[in-house]
């Protein structure tokens, strides 16, 4: 399953921060339909994504109804991203 979107990045702060993006309803919706098939444990959905140049792996991590993708610095620092900045993210659901 391949989806796009556009997300601002949000900045959570625990013992480290971390730096996440929404998946939209509509997608969020999508990969419901999906998970099961997907999940590998604990509700998260193993995908592979890129924003601006850079790709990369992860896991979606399911959040009040719907789908957080981590940003890690690895993906942050080469693209130039901080929090509060609107990132276009192309993903794929790996089943």
């Amino acid at each position: 399953m391949e989806l796009a979107f556009d997300g601002r990045v949000v900045e959570w702060r625990g013992p480290a921060p971390y730096y996440f993006v929404a998946v939209p309803d509509a997608e969020s919706a999508d990969v419901r339909d999906v998970a099961a098939l997907a999940s590998y444990g604990w509700g998260v959905i193993p995908v592979e994504a890129r924003v601006g140049a850079t790709a990369f792996t992860t896991s979606l991590f399911p959040r009040d109804g719907g789908y957080l993708l981590p940003l890690k610095n690895a993906v942050r620092r080469p693209e130039g991203i901080a929090a509060g900045d609107e990132v276009s993210v192309a993903m794929t659901v790996r089943l």
